[in-house]
């Protein structure tokens, strides 16, 4: 992999500071009928994680959250399903996590508070499944033991929520086979990302993405060799 000045150079070529990288940590949420789903938790209140703000500004109040979908069980994707006060956030959602995830966060000793939290509340799946309505589980393997996305689809539109499949918008798809430290599986997370971008830029489909700058949808273009990134609705 190259250093840092190439890196840096990537980072300068779009009108980024070359010495450091920001990512957004954004939240999706889906509305199917009667069902009103939250796709990952953010932070939490505990490290000023603004979802309850967001969801207020929405109109939706916690109790109102049906279902919860997790990605993976990486802090900044579970950390709002606990209040301040170390009870559920959303008493009355299924938390919906896949089979190996739940079993590989139930394992890590820096999760176990929030495992205590949940247990009971967490319906799980193997990927592939449908998770909700217009909602199916999609294996994004590497990043985790059970990472997954979700694809949306409403009438003839669809929209995959990628994860931590990808962290940067520059990064990521300039350089695809780079991989991040949390990484698990290095090898299988950078030909995940290599085959899923290939997918995306062919299909066109809206991708949203927790990581990228809010509000994180858009689609993946193919640019040379490599893929860009193009925010925004159609």
């Amino acid at each position: 992999m190259p250093g840092a000045p190439y890196f840096g150079h990537l980072l300068k070529a779009s009108n980024l500071p070359d010495d450091r990288l920001t990512l957004s940590v954004n939240a999706l949420l889906v509305r199917a009928g009667k069902r009103v789903i939250l796709i990952d938790s953010g932070l939490g209140p505990a490290v000023h994680g603004a979802l309850m703000a967001s969801l207020d500004e929405a109109g939706v109040a916690p109790g109102a959250v049906t279902d919860v979908l997790i990605t993976h069980s990486h802090f900044d994707h579970v950390g709002g399903l606990a209040g301040m006060d170390g009870t559920l956030a959303f008493p009355k959602a299924v938390i919906h996590m896949s089979t190996a995830e739940w079993a590989w966060m139930k394992s890590q000793p820096d999760a176990a508070a929030a495992v205590k939290i949940i247990d009971g509340h967490v319906q799980t799946f193997t990927p592939g499944a449908p998770v909700a309505p217009g909602v199916t589980s999609v294996a994004l393997n590497g990043h985790t033991p059970g990472h997954v996305g979700y694809e949306i689809t409403s009438g003839n539109r669809s929209l995959l929520d990628i994860g931590d499949m990808a962290h940067s918008w520059v990064i990521s798809l300039k350089e695809p086979g780079w991989t991040v430290q949390f990484d698990q599986d290095k090898a299988t997370a950078a030909a995940t990302r290599k085959a899923t971008f290939a997918r995306l830029a062919n299909s066109h489909e809206l991708v949203f993405s927790p990581h990228f700058p809010y509000p994180g949808v858009g689609r993946v273009v193919a640019d040379g060799d490599a893929y860009a990134w193009v925010p925004g609705l159609p």
